[in-house]
């Protein structure tokens, strides 16, 4: 035994060190709230008077035009009076708007469906080609989507003309539908949706094309390597791999598509103005025509309100997709 451990008391050994004190924690300041700054409501305040001078005033005045009897006689005179619901129940009594919500959907459905397989045709095509040919279609694919749709119906029309339309001169000389020099595609339903169909997917195919292009050249190139060892078919590749990676790309564009042609207007009334009979005429044909050719603008104001919450619940699943697809990413 050492002289220390002598000199210490006997349980001086096995006590703890004793714990350093610790400081008591620092009291929370309360520091005053920031008083928010109106300088940024002050700015977007002239852009969001405008907007809503040109966009939530017109829907707000067609809403209440919808549940009065504004027709003709309030042209002139200004005098109309409120009916409440009763343009809305006549619109959903009138059989004539049913046909034209059937023809819009059955033409909506052929529309997306056209454009959209096209242009998923064209934007794999865009894959295999070289540098200098996918710049090529690219530019093509651009001007044909910014030329404007007036300007293209009026133009499509003169492919079309009866007597010396281009179309109908090169479908004469392939000797396949006979003389069709003088054939009037406005004044046949099948040819009519036929020319329209056309016209549109001709627009529509470039914005397709191009923004499933994008999502195809994301795909990983090992993966395609792997199922080419595998002995995959290039169809199989495309089918099991390169959609289920473009599964959200495409979910978005086709409800972008359907959202357009459901509303579609120009082409249709440039080309063939609803006819004939009425065959072509769909939802904004029928809500033109009532409102602006018979004067019934309350009955049209109704058929706009219907047509516009069919697409707010069509954009509800556009948002609920866009959402989905970003947690997903």
């Amino acid at each position: 035994m050492n002289a220390t451990s002598t000199l210490l008391p006997p349980d001086a050994t096995s006590r703890p060190p004793a714990a350093t004190p610790v400081p008591p924690a620092p009291r929370p300041t309360t520091r005053a709230p920031r008083r928010r700054s109106l300088a940024p409501f002050a700015l977007l305040a002239p852009g969001g008077i405008i907007l809503a001078l040109v966009t939530l005033a017109p829907i707000l005045f067609v809403v209440f035009i919808s549940f009065t009897d504004f027709g003709q006689r309030a042209l002139f005179t200004g005098a109309f009076a409120g009916v409440g619901f009763d343009q809305y129940t006549a619109l959903l009594s009138d059989p004539e708007f049913w046909y034209s919500v059937l023809r819009t959907i059955g033409f909506t459905v052929a529309l997306v469906g056209g454009s959209v397989l096209i242009g998923m045709g064209i934007s794999n095509l865009l894959t295999r080609l070289n540098t200098g040919m996918r710049l090529a279609v690219t530019i093509v694919l651009i001007c044909a989507w910014a030329m404007p749709n007036v300007a293209a119906s009026l133009v499509w029309t003169w492919l079309f003309q009866p007597g010396y339309g281009v179309m109908n001169w090169l479908l004469t000389q392939l000797h396949v539908f006979g003389d069709m020099t003088n054939t009037n595609w406005a004044n046949d339903p099948v040819l009519a949706y036929s020319s329209i169909w056309m016209l549109v997917v001709w627009q529509a195919v470039p914005f397709i094309a191009l923004t499933l292009n994008a999502a195809e050249t994301q795909v990983p190139g090992e993966y395609i390597e792997a199922a080419r060892l595998d002995g995959a078919s290039e169809f199989r590749i495309y089918r099991t791999v390169t959609l289920q990676h473009m599964k959200p790309t495409l979910f978005l564009v086709t409800i972008l598509s359907v959202i357009w042609d459901f509303n579609i207007f120009n082409q249709i009334w440039l080309v063939s103005s609803g006819g004939p009979d009425g065959a072509t005429s769909t939802l904004g044909v029928f809500m033109y025509t009532t409102a602006f050719v018979g004067f019934d603008i309350a009955r049209g104001a109704a058929i706009a309100v219907v047509t516009t919450l069919m697409l707010l619940g069509l954009t509800a699943v556009y948002i609920r997709s866009l959402i989905r697809s970003g947690e997903e990413l």
